[in-house]
């Protein structure tokens, strides 16, 4: 027995132990546009790796770009990690574009694998272009310039290679890259990397650290189901759709009160698409065209305009649509599929037609209340009546005093041909 217990305890204090010693990395890929879900994502997953005691974080990055504040965000937390941040561009063919630049250069350890790029870092508006302002455009590249100049320097990295990216959009290959001195190796896989930083005494905001990845292994983690939902909302075919879906539910709903799911529908749509545009550089020129031509879709129901105005509507949508998010060759993740702009257009087009034509089909349409409402209902005569001569007949169970057209005899079917000061104008009918 008491053998036994001594091994219990032995199990017990090897165990411990060895959790204490595990040598893992944390290891995320990031290959899209960066964005707020990416943001999230890379802070989500530092703080996971410095609760888990990971002896580092390894983001594996393949950006064409994004938006600056959420790249201020990423740089922000890599700064100020208790863990060592290795930023890895890879696989072959990847890049590190514009704001990638800014977050390469960031890491504590950068690297880079073979037929890879980096660069062109020049900041660009919000609607995806660089500002028209030539004063604008200075006090923005200004800024950014400090901001990749600061974190060079916090890096020890090569400060005029870096602001170069910036203000003139250089790029370079992973050789040239590191012989600049903007990134510290050049690794053509996973193992090769953990081999060359091994004895690395990198900086954190903490204290310096010395890398051991002797016998290290690699955990790699998925991003959670609510930022995978916060990046399909972030897409703008996504935000477009539910644009679209918004403004016709909402349509329906006021052109037939009472039917409440579509306006349901329709509100929830028009909030999550405006929560989706938030974290997309919009175009208000584009989404005034696409309310204008709702606008005039709703008035070729009131106006005739021989279709002129539907056809305007038609045109409007279209580039509104079009217009709705510009992207510049940096920002092309944040593109509105032009395919799905032709569908978009067209079935659209057909919905307010259709709901047009159902408008102008009710205008024509026979009166069911009021005097007008008995014109073309038929009845039967309860008395004989000579034409020109008064009697009275039944309508809708409803005794009428009527004035006959012709002669009409007794239980003949007869026809209201008018109602003039609640007298009924009939004629007979076989």
């Amino acid at each position: 027995m008491k053998k036994i217990f001594v091994l219990i305890l032995y199990f017990l204090f090897f165990s411990v132990n060895a959790s204490e010693a595990k040598n893992n990395f944390v290891h995320i890929h990031i290959n899209s546009g960066i964005g707020p879900a990416t943001a999230e994502f890379i802070e989500t997953s530092i703080n996971y790796a410095t609760k888990t005691n990971a002896k580092g974080i390894i983001i594996q990055l393949n950006t064409p770009g994004g938006l600056l504040e959420s790249t201020r965000d990423i740089v922000k937390n890599i700064l100020e990690s208790k863990i060592p941040v290795i930023v890895y561009v890879a696989p072959g063919g990847s890049r590190a574009g514009s704001a990638g630049v800014f977050i390469t250069l960031a890491a504590n350890i950068a690297v880079m694998a073979p037929g890879t790029n980096i660069g062109a870092a020049h900041p660009v508006g919000l609607g995806g272009e660089s500002d028209s302002s030539s004063v604008m455009n200075d006090k923005v590249v200004n800024d950014a310039s400090a901001f990749i100049r600061t974190i060079a320097q916090k890096r020890n990295r090569n400060v005029g290679w870096a602001e170069m990216t910036v203000r003139h959009s250089i790029s370079a290959t992973e050789n040239e890259a590191l012989d600049s001195g903007a990134i510290d190796f050049i690794c053509k896989d996973l193992q090769s990397l953990l081999d060359s930083i091994n004895g690395a005494v990198v900086k954190t905001s903490q204290s310096k650290i010395t890398l051991n990845t002797d016998s290290a292994y690699v955990e790699h983690i998925e991003p959670s189901w609510r930022i995978k939902l916060l990046a399909l909302l972030s897409d703008p075919n996504i935000a477009y759709i539910f644009i679209l879906l918004g403004m016709y539910g909402i349509f329906f709903e006021l052109y037939n009160p009472g039917s409440i799911f579509p306006g349901v529908i329709g509100g929830i749509s028009i909030i999550i698409g405006a929560y989706s545009l938030q974290m997309l550089p919009i175009n208000y020129a584009g989404l005034a065209l696409i309310l204008l031509a709702v606008i005039l879709f709703l008035i070729e129901i009131k106006v005739t305009s021989y279709g002129l105005l539907t056809i305007g509507g038609v045109i409007s949508f279209f580039l509104g649509s079009v217009m709705l998010i510009d992207a510049d060759y940096e920002l092309e993740f944040l593109e509105i599929s032009m395919s799905l702009i032709i569908t978009a257009t067209v079935l659209t087009t057909l919905f307010f037609v259709g709901i047009i034509a159902l408008g102008l089909k009710a205008q024509k349409r026979k009166k069911a209340t009021g005097k007008e409402g008995l014109i073309g209902e038929l009845g039967i005569s309860l008395e004989d009546i000579s034409k020109g001569k008064k009697g009275q007949v039944r309508v809708h169970g409803e005794i009428w005093t009527a004035i006959a057209e012709n002669d009409i005899e007794k239980d003949s079917d007869i026809e209201v041909l008018a109602n003039e000061s609640m007298k009924l104008k009939v004629k007979k009918i076989n």
